[in-house]
């Protein structure tokens, strides 16, 4: 019996999930629960007919349910509607790495996304993560679960010439409020691995709005364009502020904050709810390439890039960081 099927068995993930003004009917997702006795933390397993995430956009590996720290929620969903292959039904820290291949594939072939596998392109068209793409091949997934962490590992070899061997670990550190997402790629295929990863951040701050009561903060004087910037969001030195609560289908939006050095240090992001006092630190041990911003009526979500190269054979690694908190009022 595989590491996958056990968690299957030692798991019962039935339970019914309320999204918000939605119910949803009750299902059988995989799951598993981590704590170090300060973070309380669930994620979902990634399983290709049961899997809560089946979507062609998102790593499958460390696909959040919730997190507490405290008597405070840091993650929830965020979205009204759920579909186990719509692109952003995730919650959380959720990561996408840029297409391999996409743009030399003819229509018919296929090209590889990092934690989903090789997909098929159906056409000329430009590639868009809100669109599912049939998947050729799921890849190899191996889940090691222990009480702290869980280590996940995607194995993937494409005809075309990629191929790659994934690992990501979501530990809990031991004494801290701390949650360690830790990350190799070895590029077992015989053509150069070039792509980007950026970690959508879906938090939801104990449940609460999008609005004036939302800090978002950075170690640098932030300059912002975009839509809805300087009006419902501004950038206040190193702060975004919002100005009101969004409403409902409302979003702001910038491809690319300024203000950042191509330094591991300026990886350096919070998040907290004034009103609450609940807080989210994250760092990395690596640069920013860009720093995209988006936000709607539930979640604020910083968006940092990092860049990733590995030749044939190589291995890559890089660590996200973050530290939950409570500010004193």
């Amino acid at each position: 019996m595989n590491n996958l099927s056990l968690l299957k068995r030692i798991v019962l993930p039935v339970f019914a999930l309320f999204s918000i003004g939605t119910t949803l009917p009750v299902a059988e997702w995989p799951q598993a629960d981590l704590s170090n006795g300060i973070i309380q933390t669930t994620l979902y397993l990634p399983d290709t007919s049961q899997g809560y995430y089946q979507g062609t956009r998102f790593d499958w590996g460390g696909a959040f349910k919730s997190l507490t720290y405290k008597e405070h929620s840091f993650i929830d969903q965020w979205f009204e509607k759920y579909d186990p292959k719509m692109h952003d039904a995730i919650n959380g820290p959720a990561e996408e790495f840029t297409p391999l291949g996409y743009a030399e594939a003819k229509p018919g072939e296929t090209f590889v996304k990092i934690g989903v596998g090789t997909l098929r392109k159906p056409d000329d068209k430009p590639y868009t993560f809100a669109a599912y793409y049939d998947v050729a091949d799921h890849g190899k997934w191996t889940v090691k679960r222990h009480k702290d962490r869980i280590d996940f590992t995607h194995e993937l070899s494409d005809p075309s010439g990629y191929g790659y061997r994934y690992r990501k670990t979501v530990r809990l550190v031991n004494g801290k409020p701390e949650m360690v997402l830790e990350h190799s790629l070895t590029n077992t295929g015989k053509l150069p691995i070039k792509t980007s990863v950026y970690d959508h951040n879906f938090f939801i701050l104990d449940k609460q709005p999008t609005g004036p009561t939302v800090n978002i903060q950075f170690p640098f004087e932030v300059n912002a364009e975009g839509k809805g910037f300087g009006s419902t969001i501004q950038a206040q030195g190193n702060r975004l502020v919002y100005s009101r609560d969004l409403e409902k289908k409302e979003q702001v939006y910038s491809a690319g904050l300024q203000g950042f050095k191509p330094v591991a240090t300026d990886y350096n992001i919070r998040i907290e709810n004034q009103k609450t006092g609940a807080g989210v630190h994250i760092t990395s041990d690596q640069p920013m390439e860009k720093l995209v911003y988006w936000a709607c009526a539930t979640t604020s979500c910083p968006e940092p890039y990092i860049r990733l190269e590995a030749a044939p054979g190589q291995e890559v690694s890089w660590k996200i960081v973050y530290g939950f908190y409570e500010k004193t009022k």
